[in-house]
């Protein structure tokens, strides 16, 4: 006599579940919400207040163009980097090991995890683009613009959430995501958020181009402002896939070795 198995739930219902949970869980962490809401958007409000006069008198171009992207992608890793401290937590505390032995795809808890980055990135963006219309930007490319604009930072955050996992689930503490966060802030402040890229030398500007995030920002900027967008966001989905085919498997290997390493 044999005794039919449950049936399983899919991969998708499964990823859902797992990113329902981290959103909530997010929501009671204030280090996650300060970091990739509250000071993105302080920082967008206060580089209008004390330098959007002044970039406007010398590049003769609103600011808000591109320090509205560049908080939105800012507050997009900030959030990740706060709420990958918690996969240490997690692997040392044995819930990934008892997950991987649990009677649902192995893959759910890291697809789950993308899929609630995505969407508290999503959020973030709405909120900081929300207020960047209240202090004066303009879609000057029409409305539809906004819904491209607002994917941006999702893909960039999923690639780098990839990175946070591989690194937390392999690092003694959640404090070596320090280390992670010093290279991310500088390209997110060195990709002609502030300033035009017109507008800088001519060696700094060769500078800025070699690093992932210029056309990340140019592209949403472009949208915005109206300007050039196939090419920068041409260059934004190459270096998107062309990340993730490296971090992606170090994030799966990781994860693997944290859950059955049974800790």
């Amino acid at each position: 006599m044999s005794v039919n198995a449950p049936p399983r739930s899919s991969l998708a219902t499964e990823s859902l579940l797992f990113a329902s949970h981290l959103l909530t869980r997010w929501r009671q962490q204030p280090a996650v919400l300060i970091q990739g809401l509250v000071f993105p958007t302080f920082l967008l409000i206060t580089y209008k207040l004390l330098v959007g006069k002044s970039i406007i008198r010398i590049t003769g171009t609103d600011s808000l163009y591109g320090l509205v992207p560049m908080c939105a992608v800012a507050g997009a890793m900030f959030g990740t980097l706060a709420a990958g401290r918690g996969l240490s937590f997690e692997r040392d505390s044995g819930l990934i090991a008892r997950l991987w032995v649990f009677p649902v795809h192995r893959a759910s808890a890291l697809t789950g995890r993308l899929l609630a980055e995505a969407a508290r990135t999503l959020a973030s963006s709405v909120l900081i683009t929300a207020v960047g219309v209240g202090l004066g930007l303009r879609f000057k490319g029409g409305w539809l613009t906004v819904i491209p604009f607002m994917l941006v930072p999702m893909l960039v955050v999923v690639v780098f959430s990839m990175a946070v996992t591989a690194i937390a689930v392999r690092a003694k503490n959640g404090a070596v995501l320090v280390w992670l966060g010093v290279p991310a802030t500088g390209s997110v402040f060195a990709s002609s958020g502030v300033v035009p890229l017109h507008a800088l030398p001519s060696w700094l500007r060769h500078e800025i181009h070699l690093q992932p995030l210029w056309p990340t920002i140019a592209s949403m900027r472009g949208l915005a402002q109206g300007g050039p967008v196939l090419w920068p966001l041409l260059l934004t989905v190459i270096w998107a896939l062309g990340l993730a085919a490296v971090l992606g498997p170090l994030a799966v290997r990781g994860y693997r070795a944290a859950a059955e390493s049974g800790r």
